[in-house]
């Protein structure tokens, strides 16, 4: 079924919401899917957060009850028996998730990105084959029109040549700086929560859309240069970041950033004979010559259920969509993504290029 035959199916057969349950309330991601417009297709059933404060601050805010709330995933888990959860705990917590949830067979997507290292990312993928779940990770960037306009153009349509090189940036100017709450910005600014600072923070943007141009291909070297430019306010992670990956006939390099002045979410995409820039959301640029001129479109947003993660998880649960292994979201295109991360910040210590193994 193609998927524009199953998207008309999905609208028009809808079928009982997935009962979810969320998991941490410390990674302010989470409003995304507490402050969701109802669309029947999941229904939050459980919340598991021992920090009561947190959780009332976040019910007072978005209307669910402290009824829901519970101190372990144990306790959600019985009480409220959920078909999947999503984590938005520390990203050194996303393993303990997969941990209980997998022998359950309750599927699980985690926030950006897959794990804290290479090291719980393969005991995670190990449990989630184990058990036949699915384990998917969100990004922002895998429900931007522009980004999947520009795949379009570079892989199905083939207007700018073969991919020569990849310019991927994501930064702000700083958690602290941006207003993050204290719950979030104690962890996301901790090497062992979180596994670094922009380097993990933003750097797996860019890993991800990287491995998905290039269609599952890991790269074959990792470079990184990491900076901690405001260590008064960040002295136990880096801030700046920058990651070069190279490719047999293509490079990707990404930009990751706490010190920019400005919020930004962006992709240049080079191919032999042109350009295509996504510069956000929604508008795209495109060159498909140099001696064409710039072409520039507003992309309609996406249609449901690829327009959100939580209508994805849903459709997939539900077997409207079909699980696609090069995906945004897949586990096989994170596991690229965690051993460039763990490449990368290697690097980072070493002053090395790091070799990717085969």
């Amino acid at each position: 079924m193609s998927l524009s035959s199953t998207i008309e199916s999905f609208a028009q057969n809808k079928p009982e919401p997935v009962r979810i349950g969320v998991v941490g309330l410390t990674h302010t991601h989470v409003h995304w899917i507490l402050g969701r417009e109802k669309r029947s297709d999941i229904e939050i059933v459980g919340i598991v957060e021992p920090n009561r404060d947190l959780a009332q601050r976040y019910s007072e805010q978005h209307g669910y009850s402290m009824d829901i709330v519970f101190n372990t995933m144990e306790e959600m888990i019985a009480a409220t028996r959920p078909e999947a959860v999503t984590a938005f705990g520390t990203i050194y917590e996303h393993l303990e998730v997969v941990q209980t949830c997998a022998p359950l067979g309750i599927h699980v997507m985690v926030e950006k990105p897959l794990a804290v290292s290479l090291k719980h990312a393969k005991q995670m993928e190990a449990l989630a084959r184990k058990y036949g779940i699915m384990l998917l990770t969100n990004y922002e960037t895998t429900w931007y029109a522009s980004n999947h306009e520009a795949y379009k153009i570079v892989h199905d349509e083939e207007k700018i040549g073969p991919i020569r090189k990849m310019v991927v940036h994501d930064g702000h100017p700083g958690p602290k700086e941006i207003g993050v709450n204290q719950e979030f910005l104690d962890w996301l600014t901790d090497p062992v929560q979180n596994g670094g600072g922009a380097i993990t923070d933003f750097g797996c943007y860019g890993a991800n859309l990287s491995t998905w141009l290039m269609k599952g291909e890991a790269p074959l070297t990792v470079t990184a240069v990491t900076q901690t430019i405001k260590p008064d306010i960040y002295p136990k992670v880096d801030d700046e970041a920058t990651i070069i990956l190279t490719y047999p006939k293509a490079q990707s390099i990404i930009q990751a950033s706490w010190n920019w002045p400005i919020n930004r979410k962006d992709m240049e995409v080079y191919g032999k004979t042109g350009i295509v820039y996504t510069d956000n959301g929604s508008d795209l640029r495109l060159r498909v010559s140099e001696d064409s001129p710039e072409e520039k479109f507003s992309i309609p947003g996406r249609s449901t259920p690829v327009d959100d993660p939580f209508a994805y998880f849903a459709a997939l649960i539900r077997k409207e969509l079909s699980y696609d292994t090069k995906s945004l979201s897949s586990l096989e295109n994170n596991m690229v993504v965690m051993q460039i991360l763990d490449a990368a910040v290697k690097s980072a210590k070493t002053g090395k290029t790091i070799k990717l193994k085969k």
